[in-house]
Order: structure tokens, then C-alpha cells, then sequence
């Protein structure tokens, strides 16, 4: 059965710039701007939310697969994925495209000038779910993507009875309220950092405790305060790790992400998934891009008892080959069925009925 990742794959072309952009910034020609930076530096680094939680969930030792969209450059990318661990079976290429690709310029300020090209990301609106065998995906999750992909996954999600993760993070810009909803009400997890949290609240005019009735479970980072988990209304706090040096933030939500999953997939208790995701995000801070940290699964597990203390359920699953478990925390399989067969909403841990409240709506959506 699958880890089935959906998000956007793209490069990040980092470049610096020696001097301050504002030097030559003239205040009163604001209307015809026309600049041109010389650079002294500049890397390619792999992104994208997707193959950033897949990569860290193979570093964790499991074999996700990811769907999305790329371009005709992706052919080294694909290699280092498949080297990784990741099955990228489900990755198409668009011959007449090129990868999505973030290029930005920082000056010595840490000022930035940024473009976003979508590419190929464009099209993962055609992938369907609806395409695959629904009993092999244990799990999905809906990252930050096209928009009009991300309903479409979540609907489809929803209409194959498919467990999914909701990660809207920086397209909630994009969605409206009442798409936020819909997506947000048939997962299982929504998942968001505190700042993206506010947003969410803002666009769909949901307060903090009708969100917590709209999943079972949700999930909000914090930074280096942390992060916490609301399950069945009660709120776990999860201590942040203190990283040896602190280089780059770029991707490391996505490594807390795959410390989620893996948490998920192994049936772990909440405190725990929380902790192994924490420090998976630790990692990922240590270092430049979200794809070059790296670890042992045996240094994983020794740093995390250095900071909590010793965990057999951490080793188990990372160390002592525990097997993913077949049932998503005791999700009835009968519950993996066409919706309209279903006559309840069940917590993906327990798999106890949740009693369903009156509808929400999108307040100005």
C-alpha cells in the first residue's frame, strides 16, 4: 500500500547579490523600473513541497510515491529521487514544459526580488486519483499545488474514501473560503503553521473551535515555539528541537510533515509522531536547500532520545523493521467505501463515529 504525496516539484534558483538593492532604486522613477543585477553566486537547489516530504519520509525509511506534474529538465531530479527511495512512477513529464522554478535574488540586507514560474505545474489539474487503485493508497496528502488541482484531489480523496492529510499552507491566498472548507471537511488532518492558521481563520470566518470541529485532528506549527496537535479536543504540545546551528527554514515544514506521516503509518501515538516530526524539521534547518540534510536511521534514533528520552516505539519502526500497519489507526476498512454509503464521519485514530455538527459555512466567501 502507498504514501501517496501530491504538491508541487519545482527547482529554487538562489542567487546573491554583493550590495543593496535599494541603491539603485531611484524614488522618483518608480513607474519605469528597469534594473539588472549582477550576481556573484548562485545555486540550483531541488524544492517543491511534494518531493520535500517525500524525501524526508524516505530518509525516515519509508518508499513514498509522489504525483505531480514536471517539466523536460527533470531527468537528474528523477534520479536523485529514485536513488532517495522515492517511487516517482506517478511523476509526468511535460515534454514542451519546464519544471516549475522559484528564482530569487537576495541582497546583503536579506532584501529579495522573486519570481515564481508555475510550468508544468499547470498541469497536475489533469492527474486524477480516480486513475489509480484506491485499496493500495493508505494514505494521501493534499500539500500546496496548482489550485485547481488541490480541489480536485480533495474531492476525489473524498468520493474514493481515500485518508487524506490537507496541507494548504501558502495557496490558501489562492483558494476561496468555501473551497478551504471543503477541502479542509472530508481530511482526516489539516495541517498549517500558526501564521497560515490565521489565514485560514480569516478566509473561511471560522473561529479556532469550529475548525477543530471540521477534522478530527489538527495540526499547527509554531516554529521555535513548537508545534501542537487537537485530537477529540484535547491539545498535545510538541517541544521544538534545538537545532546544533540554524542555516535554512526553506522546507522545514515539509520535513515535520514527513515526520507526521511516518508517525501515521506506524500506528504511533500522537506525543510520539510529534516529537519524531519535530525532529525531523530540525534536520532540515541545519542545512542549506530541504534536500540536503541527510541521517542514519540509527543517528535519528539516538538524537531523539537524546532530546525525549528513550522511545521502544521509535525503535521499533525505525530501527527493529516494524511494519507499517495495514489499518490507518484502526480505521475500519469498511469505512473505505463510496460516501454516500457511509452515514458517518470517524476519527481516523479510533475510528469512532464523530458526531456530525450543523454545516459550516464560509463567512464572505
Amino acid at each position: 500500500m502507498k504514501v501517496l504525496i501530491t504538491g508541487s516539484i519545482a527547482y529554487d534558483y538562489i542567487m546573491t547579490f554583493p550590495g543593496y538593492f535599494k541603491e539603485h532604486i531611484l524614488p522618483d522613477q518608480l513607474e519605469h523600473i528597469s534594473l539588472s543585477f549582477l550576481v556573484d553566486s548562485m545555486c540550483r537547489q531541488r524544492g517543491g513541497c511534494a518531493t520535500n516530504i517525500a524525501y524526508n519520509l524516505a530518509l525516515l525509511g519509508e518508499r513514498p510515491t509522489v504525483m505531480g506534474t514536471v517539466g523536460q529538465d527533470f531527468g537528474e531530479y528523477r534520479d536523485f529521487l529514485e536513488r532517495c527511495g522515492v517511487d516517482t512512477s506517478l511523476i509526468v513529464e511535460i515534454k514542451d514544459d519546464f519544471t516549475a522554478s522559484f528564482f530569487v535574488s537576495t541582497d546583503k540586507a536579506g532584501n529579495q526580488i522573486a519570481s515564481f514560474y508555475t510550468g508544468a505545474m499547470r498541469k497536475a489539474r489533469e492527474l486524477s486519483f480516480k486513475t489509480l487503485n484506491p485499496g493500495e493508497i493508505r494514505l494521501a496528502i493534499i500539500s500546496p499545488n496548482d489550485p485547481e488541482a488541490m480541489k480536485k484531489y480533495a474531492r476525489e480523496c473524498q468520493e474514493l474514501g481515500i485518508p487524506y492529510i490537507y496541507d494548504p499552507s501558502q495557496q490558501i491566498v489562492r483558494l476561496k473560503g468555501k473551497e478551504l472548507i471543503e477541502g479542509a471537511r472530508g481530511a482526516h488532518i489539516l495541517i498549517l503553521n500558526d501564521y497560515e492558521y490565521g489565514l485560514f481563520k480569516s478566509r473561511t470566518g471560522l473561529t479556532g473551535a469550529q475548525v477543530e470541529e471540521l477534522v478530527p485532528t489538527l495540526i499547527i506549527t509554531c516554529g521555535e515555539n513548537g508545534s501542537y496537535i487537537i485530537e477529540g479536543g484535547r491539545r498535545i504540545d510538541i517541544p521544538a528541537v534545538k537545532p546544533k546551528r540554524f542555516v535554512d527554514p526553506t522546507g522545514v515544514g515539509d520535513a515535520y510533515r514527513a515526520g507526521i506521516i511516518k508517525g501515521i503509518i506506524h500506528n504511533l501515538p500522537w506525543e510520539v509522531a510529534g516529537r519524531i516530526a519535530s525532529l525531523a524539521a530540525t534536520y532540515s534547518l541545519e542545512e542549506t536547500g530541504p534536500q540536503s540534510h541527510h541521517y542514519t536511521l540509527e543517528e535519528f534514533v539516538r538524537r531523539y532520545e537524546d532530546n525525549f528520552g528513550p522511545e521502544p516505539l521509535v525503535r521499533k519502526a525505525l530501527l527493529e523493521g516494524g511494519e507499517a500497519s495495514a489499518q490507518l489507526w484502526s480505521l475500519p476498512e469498511a469505512n473505505r467505501q463510496q460516501p454516500e454509503a457511509r452515514s458517518e464521519k470517524r476519527h481516523l485514530y479510533t475510528g469512532r463515529p464523530r458526531g456530525d455538527k450543523q454545516p459550516l459555512e464560509a463567512q464572505g466567501a
